[in-house]
């Protein structure tokens, strides 16, 4: 049987800034990452508490970064990046600094862009079906149902 590797509070630091320094992270997944360790409640306080301080973790710094990165890589809208956010224990403070990070004339583009992607690909259906799909399709991307119900009134 194989036995379980333990880490010292130093090394379980080296690791979480090594990891952190990779990519911005946010409290839940260095948390998450510490228990996967075997890293008991008090040294992933300590762990995370160090992390704070030298500005590995920087739960605003993580979700500019998010936003950002969704928005532009995966096209999704405010909502889906304000429920993921959400999912991931952000503040509220912080995810409407991350949603400050989507430019307003960028985001009418994307949407844009999208609906008319999305529409030339479901242009074979009949006019009902191809509204549904397209609203569903916008929906789970996290755009705003006002903003789709006026895009499709044009339809």
């Amino acid at each position: 049987m194989q036995q379980k590797q333990t880490f010292t509070l130093l090394e379980a630091q080296q690791k979480l800034e090594h990891y952190c320094a990779y990519q911005e992270r946010c409290h839940q997944e260095v948390i998450a990452k510490l228990k996967i360790m075997g890293m008991i409640p008090a040294a992933i306080e300590a762990v995370v508490s160090h992390l704070i301080e030298a500005n590995y973790l920087n739960e605003t710094r993580f979700a500019q970064s998010f936003a950002r990165g969704k928005f532009r890589i995966k096209k999704w809208g405010k909502l889906r990046v304000k429920r993921e956010l959400k999912a991931r224990q952000i503040s509220e403070y912080n995810i409407k600094l991350g949603l400050k990070e989507i430019p307003e004339s960028e985001y009418n583009t994307t949407f844009w862009a999208l609906f008319e992607k999305r529409k030339e690909a479901v242009k074979a259906y009949p006019l009902p079906i191809q509204k549904k799909k397209i609203l569903s399709y916008m929906m789970y991307r996290g755009w705003e149902t006002q903003k789709i119900y006026e895009a499709l009134r044009e339809l």
